[in-house]
């Protein structure tokens, strides 16, 4: 039962120590990431921000609890521990069900989003510089028909390079198209002389983009609930070690009284008498 006790606990600590490294890296994502929405200007993801800094710092310091009291063989420190995590583990198991339940929900959200800047030559310079960053990045053009979206004006991130038409489809967009040369964040008008006539040549990304975005979108979401859910049974794992440890430190062991005599043990009284015979 002695290299049982051992190996359990053990294991524990070491689960303790990943979780705490775990908790530590997710802190400092959680720091980066706050500090570039808070330069965005994105205050309305402030809220999952505090979640996420009360739940990571609370892990990181129970499974300090944890390793201390596996360590020193402290049932509270063990207890604390092992509640804690329950209650962490519970809170993340749902937040993965809501998510898997929201993932069509935000498809469809973003997709009305998008839909609802068509006709595409007539959104706003907001909408427009996204669409534009969205095209360089997801080589792609438009939302739904492709550069047909944008009319006879398709702009320069629509724009397939050699390099690129190796590895993307690439399609000519027909005569009478022209590129509108677009340059974000800057005070240069797009009048006629920042336009020009499409070469025959040129090739535009064929790919519609919504379609891409969605599609990256279900994976992220997928991939994100896939790693809650690893973390989640590693954290199930620490409760399942704490309460072994917890019911091992209860177990009582039994001990064989020792008694102790000042008479010589009998054998030695037969050897005597053998001798004198």
């Amino acid at each position: 039962m002695g290299r049982i006790h051992i190996c359990v606990k053990r294991t524990f600590i070491f689960i303790c120590v990943l979780i705490g490294i775990i908790s530590t890296l997710l802190l400092a994502i959680t720091l980066f990431g706050h500090g570039h929405f808070h330069q965005s200007e994105e205050i309305e993801i402030l809220p999952g921000i505090v979640v996420l800094y009360v739940l990571e710092a609370a892990t990181l310091v129970l499974s300090i609890f944890g390793v201390y009291g596996a360590r020193k063989e402290k049932k509270w420190t063990v207890v604390l521990f092992s509640v804690g995590m329950s209650l962490a583990s519970l809170y993340l198991f749902v937040e993965c069900v809501n998510g898997y339940q929201s993932k069509h929900e935000m498809e469809e959200l973003t997709r009305e989003e998008h839909l609802a800047m068509m006709p595409l030559s007539g959104a706003n310079q907001t909408d427009l510089e996204g669409l534009y960053n969205m095209q360089t990045n997801l080589k792609c053009c438009g939302l739904v028909q492709g550069y047909q979206d944008w009319g006879t004006d398709i702009p320069l991130s629509c724009l397939c390079s050699d390099e690129d038409s190796t590895d993307f489809k690439c399609v000519a967009p027909g005569n009478n198209t022209r590129f509108v040369i677009h340059y974000p964040n800057s005070d240069m008008s797009e009048d006629d002389d920042h336009k020009g006539l499409m070469d025959e040549h040129m090739l535009v990304y064929k790919e519609p983009c919504l379609p891409i975005l969605i599609s990256f979108m279900g994976y992220a979401i997928s991939l994100m609930i896939g790693t809650l859910a690893a973390l989640n049974a590693l954290w199930d794992v620490g409760v399942a070690l704490a309460i072994t440890i917890l019911c091992q430190m209860r177990r009582k062991v039994d001990v064989p009284p020792v008694i102790f005599t000042s008479q010589p043990p009998e054998y030695r009284e037969l050897c005597d008498t053998a001798e004198s015979v």
